[in-house]
């Protein structure tokens, strides 16, 4: 089949960039779009699956009714996406491929965010544990069935790769999903990313870092003032200052962060340039062999993102009322486990020729696993409600961050 992508998909594009016509491929071969490169596509079914969508009742800080301007996980990926393709860009990478996997990348987080998290694989731990980016791959690559051909999305080797290593390489023990999935169809997790999976995980750095700032000052856990006492936003805020004496409270503040975005972007754009002049990677493997990542924050500005993110921690994630829902979501989580275990019959119809498969309890915790990670705050504490407590939804509802 000849191939017409538009002009940009694989146009020039740097020496170590992943270049679509030399994909490794997919585990189970398809023709070529005519129209799409691979990574084009691979950014369509992601955008398409039924775990992105769920995305926007999974949380990121606060629970989906605390209110409509906090950010929930598909806000946030829609946010890292645009970081990743403008990092890309300003690299000559391939910007379809940093963008699936900055979209990809929080597709297998639990509902209530981390603490689902902390609380699934606590309860895992006999079975293999849970982790949430080994999750985005079983989700990629089997959860997903909606296609006649196969289970899962069927993605190139690229952009799998970049979901499942983006922080950089996965040593032994490996998640029980990601090594499932690696035995069939090795991802040479031992190496770096791809520089685009890299350029997808500083985006998600600068991307969290400003907004939860943001959501933060909104939700009044904190004030302008401690704010502007902070490493780098002393500098944004005294700029901001200088230039638009007496700004409104409001506009103020959004200039100060939109200003420290672009220190974070641009410190970023320094710092990987400097990197690449010195390697001067020749291939994208020989950014996966450089043995050290491209893509990186200067040193000085990562000691500032530390006391940054110190702030945030005391102030913000570990907030009395985050704390609150922190502790109903745990219960959630840790009541929906074992229940699912001694009544598998409660899972939807649409699961139960799984566990009839399930040779044995390590397989039917996967199976409980899978679907509670699936789920969307909203959804696990109706569930919870129904099979548990009524009252759950009233009360996590009465609880108020805010």
């Amino acid at each position: 089949m000849t191939t017409s992508w538009p002009e940009g998909s694989n146009g020039i594009l740097a020496p170590y960039a992943a270049d679509p016509a030399q994909s490794r491929g997919r585990l189970y071969p398809e023709d070529e779009s005519e129209h799409r490169s691979p990574f084009q596509r691979d950014r369509d079914r992601i955008i398409h699956s039924s775990a992105f969508r769920r995305l926007k009742h999974k949380t990121q800080v606060f629970l989906e009714h605390e209110g409509d301007y906090f950010r929930t996980r598909l806000t946030h990926s829609i946010e890292v996406a645009q970081v990743a393709r403008t990092l890309a860009g300003a690299f000559g990478l391939n910007q379809e491929l940093a963008e699936a996997v900055a979209l990809a990348h929080d597709l297998g987080h639990t509902p209530f965010g981390h603490t689902g998290e902390d609380a699934l694989d606590a309860l895992m731990k006999p079975y293999g544990g849970f982790d949430h980016n080994a999750q985005a791959i079983k989700i990629v690559t089997s959860l997903e069935r909606h296609y006649a051909d196969f289970d899962g999305l069927n993605l190139t080797w690229e952009t799998l790769e970049g979901i499942a290593k983006h922080n950089g390489p996965v040593l032994p023990p490996l998640p029980f999903a990601l090594a499932e999935y690696d035995a069939r169809h090795p991802l040479d997790l031992h190496t770096y990313a791809s520089a685009e999976a890299q350029a997808a995980a500083l985006a998600d750095d600068i991307a969290y870092n400003h907004h939860d700032l943001h959501d933060g000052l909104r939700a009044e856990l904190f004030s302008t003032d401690e704010l502007a006492e902070l490493p780098i936003l002393r500098d944004c805020f005294a700029a901001v200052d200088a230039k638009y004496p007496g700004l409104n409270y409001y506009r103020r503040r959004h200039e100060a962060l939109r200003r420290f975005f672009g220190v974070l972007v641009e410190d970023v754009i320094r710092v990987t340039r400097a990197n690449l002049a010195e390697v001067q990677p020749q291939s994208a493997d020989d950014v996966r062999q450089a043995g050290r990542p491209m893509v990186q924050f200067s040193a000085a500005l990562w000691q500032d993102l530390k006391v940054i993110r110190e702030f945030l921690f005391t102030r913000m994630y570990r907030a009395p009322g985050v704390v609150m829902m922190r502790q109903e979501a745990t219960k959630v989580i840790e009541t929906l486990f074992p229940l699912f275990m001694r009544n598998p019959d409660e899972l939807p119809k649409q699961w139960r020729a799984d566990v009839d498969n399930a040779t044995d309890q390590q397989a039917l915790a996967r199976i409980v696993s899978d679907y509670i990670a699936g789920m969307t705050d909203r959804f696990a504490i109706e569930t919870y409600a129904r099979l548990v407590d009524e009252d759950m939804t009233d009360r996590t509802r009465s609880l108020r961050i805010l």
